[in-house]
């Protein structure tokens, strides 16, 4: 029986990586693997999914108004799966699409991305899938310490950590550093302390 899959790291875990691996794997056994991104992911082109590694497919963009059941129905051939990058960027509707596509059609739903953002909060979709996935793993990623990375600190361009601003706001390995939130918090404090001395000269 198909399930909704949500398989979950922080910044530079290999999740894009491992769904386009995903993504051979299946089409190595002659199945039809529909591969899908958020349009607010521009990064890498519109129609292109690509890892840090260097591995890259062509993907279906998909619009915040999207139906993402009806564009699986009208389909002439549908897929034997649904791979989808990025996932923390759909809606909460798209999410209850995937699963009704579970759900009706027998089809198997694998989606990759962020469990939390910058500020530790949860994304729309990442939540909503947190809530209705069959099937929930973490792919981990360690921090500089050598702890469990669970936290996607955002930089600003002088490498400070930032705790306010939009949620969404695209970048690499020179805006986001995958830690622990131990080293997280710790390296906040420090900013907050040295901003505080420097204030008081």
């Amino acid at each position: 029986m198909a399930k909704l899959y949500f398989k979950y790291g922080a910044m530079g875990s290999s999740k894009t990586a491992q769904a386009l691996i995903t993504k051979f794997n299946y089409e190595e056994l002659g199945m039809l693997v529909w591969l899908i991104k958020p349009a607010v992911d521009t990064r890498d082109g519109q129609a292109i999914v690509r890892s840090r590694v260097g591995l890259f497919a062509e993907a279906d963009v998909i619009s915040q108004k999207a139906n993402l059941l009806d564009l699986f129905l009208a389909k002439d051939v549908r897929p034997d799966v649904i791979i989808a990058d990025e996932a923390q960027f759909f809606s909460p509707a798209h999410i209850d699409q995937l699963h009704d596509i579970v759900d009706n059609y027998d089809t198997p739903v694998l989606c990759f991305g962020l469990r939390t953002d910058f500020r530790t909060c949860f994304f729309p979709g990442s939540q909503r899938l947190m809530e209705i996935a069959e099937s929930i793993s973490e792919i981990k990623t360690v921090c500089g310490c050598g702890a469990k990375a669970t936290v996607n600190a955002r930089l600003d361009d002088m490498g400070q950590i930032i705790t306010e601003g939009e949620q969404v706001v695209l970048g690499g390995n020179d805006r986001y550093m995958a830690m622990c939130h131990k080293c997280w918090k710790k390296r906040i404090y420090a900013q907050q302390k040295a901003l505080s001395e420097t204030a008081t000269i």
